[in-house]
């Protein structure tokens, strides 16, 4: 990938946990020359004041701000990495930019606030580009990425919790479920990942398996599905023996913590799929 001009700043939409961080060391490994970071209370690490070179903070709605911030520093890209929890973005103290924006959707899901986010931002000029951009290795291809070496039987749950997950992300309901000998034992919704592990993996009695997928057609500008060392975590501390990737499509944040805690722990990590 060519180097990029330190005078095309790119913009980070920086949400919670690792993932920020992750992607501002890639992009000045890949040549960045400035970044620019809208950092949210309450969400972002305070250590992207020590990784980007301007940062803004603000409440989660305040759209307005964040363009005006992103202009002033003569960003052309943005892209957003780490999520924001479910609950503020049903909390918004939204700006008028926002409630504009919110007035004119037909539904009120992450998915649609983010699209909506990117076609504001693309009327000021600024692009949002794929969550994975200078992250390809952090994208397993298929096959046993690190842990214990898959049991015979995790193929087919892997293909059984595929099938299902898929169907539930179509729906817009959530990306993993826990599955065992091909029986749903929890699908995520608005808890969160780690919480439905935790109520998947006790029905499973220490034989229980997730399984994590894109949604189909999954827009890689955002919700691109990722797994960390917290993933593994809650798994080991559930009982749940195998967690499953898309292949090719989740992202591995942390991945030398994820290796390191997936051998200790006894979880292997799999990835299902083409890649």
């Amino acid at each position: 990938m060519p180097q990029d001009s330190n005078h095309d700043a790119i913009g980070m939409i920086a949400g919670n946990g690792i993932y920020p961080a992750t992607f501002a060391r890639a992009a000045r490994s890949a040549g960045v020359g400035r970044l620019a970071a809208a950092a949210f209370h309450d969400e972002t690490e305070p250590v992207i004041e020590e990784l980007a070179d301007a940062v803004s903070w603000m409440r989660v709605g305040q759209l307005g701000k964040m363009i005006k911030f992103f202009k002033g520093e003569g960003v052309t890209r943005a892209v957003m990495v780490g999520q924001i929890a479910p609950k503020n973005l049903f909390d918004l103290r939204p700006d008028m930019r926002t409630l504009v924006l919110l007035g004119r959707l037909k539904e009120r899901n992450a998915e649609s606030i983010f699209a909506g986010i990117g076609e504001e931002l693309a009327k000021e000029g600024i692009e949002l580009i794929p969550a994975t951009t200078y992250l390809d290795d952090l994208l397993p291809g298929p096959g046993h990425v690190c842990g214990p070496r898959p049991g015979k039987r995790l193929p087919e749950d892997a293909a059984f919790g595929f099938k299902i997950a898929k169907e539930t992300s179509r729906l817009d309901i959530g990306q993993t479920v826990v599955v065992r000998k091909g029986t749903v034992l929890a699908v995520e919704a608005f808890e969160g990942t780690n919480a439905a592990i935790a109520r998947g993996g006790e029905l499973g009695r220490g034989k229980a398996v997730v399984v994590k997928v894109s949604k189909p057609e999954q827009d890689l500008r955002f919700d691109v599905p990722c797994i960390g060392p917290e993933t593994v975590r809650a798994a080991a501390d559930s009982g749940v023996t195998a967690v499953v990737v898309e292949a090719g499509k989740t992202l591995l944040l942390g991945k030398e913590e994820i290796e390191r805690l997936a051998g200790e722990r006894g979880v292997t990590v799999f990835a299902y799929g083409e890649g």
